[in-house]
């Protein structure tokens, strides 16, 4: 999600209410109003197993619920700070390897059958179920099982103990009802009836879709947490970061969540937006792909690690973060998000040096032309960036890694497509090179998912990157109960990684969000900013009519 370079720092201001007061929580009995999120992208599902986009998922999340949500701190060791949702309770059985977990016997789906063990049970074996392919599947591997004692106990069986044993059964999955979709084949899930029309049951419930236009929720006023402090919410899909922009600067959207650097000087001038930074758990990165074809076989450029390598040392990577995101973004130099029980800040990445890139471009064959250009045996170091037209920052990235990676010989195009047609061509390897952000939650395992070698068929290594080595590493990091052991066993799977260079690090960034100033918000957490919208809200005083949206006028 174009060489632009702002002079100077950027100072953020605080999100303020209408009333100019902070307002870090929900506080206040003036609750109501339609809220208008613009949305840089369209979504293709609305079924939380296969939701992958940073938008899909924020569309299905608002819809339904976990067994218990993390604390704002993200902890993700234990159960500490997990707050109870459709479990009201839980207890450890059988020495730590089972979890029964007692659900609030007043949830309900929002056509009123209750939810009940049963459906956590239904949950847990389609997530798990390799003919569903969902591509999160791979973080569930340790649970064994889950049972269903009684309709409002579900456990969770483990195959060994370790410390996300928590994590992993309450945040990789929502409940999913068992009632409406056990009927439903496997592989007509994707493009089922419920996919476009789902029964949640989250504080939102859903009113209508009308894809590449807007996606609607209103207020489910008998829900068991209580009724969302906002009467209506309305997803705006926008057909780039620039109208969603337009968008919020017209009024005719309340909240934008990802404001690009180059945008914010306008944003910190306007008088009716304020805006607010928060930290992002996304790492952006230059992904390669090892393998490509059908059958797959190493792929002609990057299938070489010596090329990868000189390539990685021919980006000078602080003054591509410094020249896209000012201060907004830090230079990565792992496959995590910084503030996480997986962060590392001590492995260290391939340092940026052109003589040595050259030399190991010499060394492994490809020869410069009269043109400066390289090739080898008459195929020419050329290759493709595919970045998503929703994002600007991407774009701009992939326009100066061109520039830089021209200077050591390598002619690089860079292709704007639409997202859903990039994540397709992700999935199929059908792809050189792309510029990715991905947001993990903060757990060890996300690791596994994107780049072990199980992965690569089952989960999200759509790079191709294959190493027993860090495959053993990441096994054994994941199963030690000693967090110290943990990270040393981290330290040296990132260390692996990083001499093979499967991709090159590129940003952290700390996001900024825009937002009218008649909104009263909640806190963004990093891993969801929008986990708190039910408890936003806007004063009656500062409400504008929303009638032209096209939804129901009274919340049931």
């Amino acid at each position: 999600m174009l060489v632009a370079t702002t002079a100077t720092g950027l100072l953020v201001m605080s999100c303020r209410g209408a009333d100019g007061r902070l307002d870090h929580g929900t506080g206040g009995s003036d609750v109501g109003g339609t809220l208008i999120v613009a949305l840089p992208a369209d979504v293709a599902t609305l079924l939380p197993p296969y939701a992958s986009t940073t938008q899909e998922k924020m569309a299905a999340d608002l819809l339904f619920d976990r067994l218990a949500e993390p604390s704002d701190s993200l902890n993700t060791i234990g159960d500490h700070g997990f707050i109870p949702q459709l479990a009201d309770r839980w207890d450890w059985l059988h020495d730590s390897l089972a979890i029964a977990f007692h659900l609030n016997p007043r949830a309900k789906w929002h056509d009123g059958v209750p939810v009940r063990a049963n459906d956590v049970e239904f949950t847990y074996r389609l997530y798990a179920n390799p003919a569903a392919g969902v591509e999160s599947a791979s973080e569930l591997e340790a649970i064994d099982s889950v049972t269903a004692p009684d309709s409002l106990t579900a456990v969770f069986w483990f195959k060994r103990r370790y410390p996300e044993q928590f994590f992993d059964a309450t945040y990789q999955m929502f409940i999913c009802p068992a009632h409406l979709l056990r009927g439903v084949a496997v592989a007509d899930l994707r493009s089922s009836a419920f996919a476009h029309q789902p029964v949640g049951d989250g504080r939102f419930r859903f009113v209508r879709w009308t894809p590449g236009s807007t996606i609607e929720y209103i207020a489910d006023t008998a829900n068991y947490q209580g009724r969302a402090k906002l009467d209506r919410l309305i997803l705006a899909v926008t057909p780039s970061p620039g109208a969603a922009v337009t968008k919020l600067l017209a009024g005719d959207a309340d909240v934008y969540e990802a404001i690009s650097p180059a945008s914010l000087p306008e944003f910190l001038q306007h008088p009716d937006v304020v805006t607010l930074t928060y930290p992002d758990l996304a790492y952006g990165f230059l992904w390669f792909n090892l393998r490509t074809g059908k059958p797959p076989h190493a792929h002609p450029i990057f299938g070489d690690r010596a090329v990868r390598r000189a390539l990685a040392m021919a980006l000078d990577r602080a003054a591509i973060v410094r020249n896209v995101y000012d201060t907004l973004a830090v230079v990565a130099n792992g496959p995590f998000a910084r503030s996480t029980s997986s962060a590392d800040y001590t492995v260290a990445a391939l340092a940026y040096d052109t003589s040595r890139a050259n030399r190991l471009l010499d060394s492994a064959g490809w020869q410069r032309g009269a043109d400066g250009f390289r090739q080898k045996k008459g195929r020419p170091l050329a290759f493709s960036i595919v970045v998503p037209t929703s994002s600007k920052v991407r774009q701009q990235m992939a326009v100066l890694i061109q520039d830089q990676l021209a200077r050591v010989g390598a002619r690089v195009t860079v292709d704007p497509i639409e997202m859903r047609v990039l994540m397709n061509q992700m999935r199929s390897r059908d792809f050189d090179a792309t510029i990715q952000a991905f947001h993990p939650d903060g757990a060890m395992s996300d690791l596994r998912q994107v780049w072990t070698t199980p992965a690569e068929k089952d989960g999200m290594n759509w790079g191709s990157y294959e190493s027993p080595v860090f495959d053993a590493l990441i096994d054994s990091a994941l199963s030690a109960t000693d967090p110290d052991r943990a990270h040393a066993l981290l330290h040296r799977a990132y260390t692996v990684m990083n001499e093979d260079v499967p991709a090159v690090w590129l940003y952290h960034p700390r996001l900024v969000a825009g937002v009218n100033r008649r909104v009263h918000t909640a806190f963004l957490r990093p891993d969801a900013w929008y986990a708190h919208i039910a408890d936003w809200y806007i004063p009656a005083a500062s409400r504008i009519p929303r009638d032209n949206i096209g939804l129901a006028t009274t919340p049931r």
